[in-house]
C-alpha cells in the first residue's frame, strides 16, 4: 500500500441508524395490527457498565415505538428468584423479547438462566435451540446480536464474503463461534472460508495476514497491528477496551482490539472504536424483538 493510503471507515453509527429506522417502520405496521413489540431487560446487581448498556437499550427501544421495561433486581437475588421472574415473562403475552443482562452475580448460573428463557423470546440468540438453528442454517431462530450486526455491516458496505478468506480472532459463544457459523452459511454475508484463532493458535499473525476479512473479538487492547493485516483487507474490530491515556482529561480512552492508527494504513476497510460494531448490537436486538412480535401477530391472524 502507498504510504498515503488510509482505509475506508465502515460507519456503524450510520448503518445502525438505518436499521433502527427500518425497525420503527415495522413497529408502526405492527401497531396498526394491534401488536406492540415488547422488550423486557432484567438487570441484576449494580454493575456500572451493564447499567449503561441497559439504559441505552431502553432508550433505543422506546425511540422505535416499542414497549420497553427494565426490571432491576438487587445483587443478592437468588437463582430461584431470577428463574421465577423469567418464567413469568415467558408466560406474559405482551413480552416478545427477554434479555437478562450479563454478567450475573456469582450465585447465579448464567447457562441455567439462558436455558430457562423461551427460545421464541430469546432475542439475544443464546438459547441452545437458537444456537443449534444457526449452526444448521435454519432462519427461524434468533442470531446473536453482535455477530449478526457484523454481517449486516459487511453486506451493507458491499464487502464480498463469497469465497473470501475470513479469520476470526476469538472463540467466545457470544461472538467468535456464532460469527463463524454465520460466515459459512450459503446466503448473503456467507459462503466464506473461515478460520477461528484463539489463545492456543500457533503463529496467530500468519493467519491474520492472509485474511481478506479479519474480525477481532479477543478482548485484548490493540493486539492486532497494521503489520498483522493483509493489504486491502476488511477489518472488523469488535473489541471495546478502556486503557490509560495521560493525554486525556479523564486519564483514559476507549480502544478496540486493533491498533487503529497502524491498521488503517494497511486495510481497505475498517471499523473504528467507538462508532463501529457497538451501535449495531442494539440495532439487531431491536430487530430480533420485532421479528418475535411479527410471528405472534401472524400466528394470531392479526
Amino acid at each position: 500500500m502507498p504510504a498515503e493510503h488510509v482505509a475506508q471507515r465502515i460507519d456503524g453509527v450510520a448503518i445502525a441508524a438505518a436499521i433502527r429506522d427500518e425497525v420503527a417502520r415495522d413497529v408502526a405496521l405492527l401497531r396498526e395490527r394491534g401488536v406492540v413489540p415488547g422488550l423486557t431487560v432484567v438487570l441484576v446487581g449494580d454493575d456500572a457498565a451493564s447499567a449503561v448498556y441497559v439504559a441505552n437499550k431502553e432508550k433505543s427501544s422506546k425511540a422505535a415505538g416499542m414497549a420497553s421495561e427494565t426490571i432491576r433486581l438487587p445483587s443478592t437475588t437468588s437463582q430461584a428468584e431470577l428463574l421465577a421472574l423469567v418464567e413469568r415473562l415467558n408466560a406474559d403475552e405482551s413480552v416478545h423479547g427477554i434479555l437478562v443482562q450479563m454478567p450475573l452475580p456469582s450465585q447465579i448460573d448464567a447457562d441455567v438462566v439462558i436455558r430457562h428463557i423461551a427460545p421464541e423470546k430469546d432475542v439475544d440468540g443464546f438459547h441452545p435451540v437458537n444456537v443449534g438453528k444457526l449452526l444448521i442454517g435454519h432462519t427461524d431462530g434468533f442470531m446473536p446480536c453482535t455477530p449478526s450486526g457484523v454481517i449486516e455491516m459487511l453486506v451493507r458496505s458491499g464487502v464480498e464474503t463469497r469465497g473470501a478468506e475470513a479469520v476470526i480472532v476469538g472463540r467466545s459463544n457470544i461472538v467468535g463461534k456464532p460469527m463463524a457459523a454465520m460466515l459459512v452459511q450459503s446466503r448473503a454475508g456467507g459462503d466464506a472460508t473461515v478460520t477461528i484463532c484463539h489463545s492456543r493458535s500457533r503463529d496467530l499473525h500468519a493467519h491474520t495476514r492472509r485474511a481478506d476479512i479479519l474480525i477481532v473479538a479477543a478482548g485484548k487492547a490493540e493486539m492486532i497491528h497494521g503489520d498483522h493485516i493483509k493489504p486491502g483487507a476488511t477489518v472488523i474490530d469488535v473489541g471495546m477496551n478502556r486503557v490509560a491515556d495521560s493525554t486525556r482529561a479523564s486519564g483514559s480512552r476507549l480502544c478496540g482490539d486493533v491498533h487503529f492508527a497502524s491498521a488503517e494504513r494497511v486495510a481497505g476497510r475498517i471499523t473504528p472504536v467507538p462508532g463501529g460494531v457497538g451501535p449495531m448490537t442494539i440495532a439487531m436486538l431491536l430487530r430480533n424483538t420485532v421479528r418475535s412480535a411479527q410471528r405472534v401477530a401472524d400466528a394470531s391472524g392479526r
